[in-house]
């Protein structure tokens, strides 16, 4: 089941835009493939994807353990920080949003 969210709503539920949330939504951190499972795609398409992101500089390799490698978000990227940009005004459009539906002030 795909989980609901504010920021895929607005730029499409694709496979790529789902591993790019992925990344923004843990930019402090590092990855493996398998770690990426956890948006919800197949390894055939974790394998076809990240090799491109790799190529666009969207994500970088960091380092390797054992056999396998981690990789990051590309905070450096200007598609990136664009998108993490949006990402952010989108939850803080949402929170305020609740905010004003719950009589909430800042």
């Amino acid at each position: 089941m795909t989980n609901k969210s504010i920021f895929l709503d607005q730029v499409g539920y694709s496979p790529r835009m789902k591993v790019i949330q992925f990344f923004i939504g843990g930019r402090n951190f590092d990855y493996t493939l398998t770690d990426l499972l956890n948006a919800e795609l197949s390894w055939r398409t974790l394998n076809l994807l990240v090799p491109k992101l790799l190529e666009q500089g969207i994500i970088i390799k960091t380092r390797k353990i054992g056999r396998a490698t981690l990789y990051k978000i590309n905070k450096d990227n200007l598609v990136v920080k664009h998108l993490m940009e949006l990402h952010q005004k989108l939850i803080l459009k949402e929170l305020d949003r609740i905010r004003k539906k719950v009589g909430v002030s800042k």
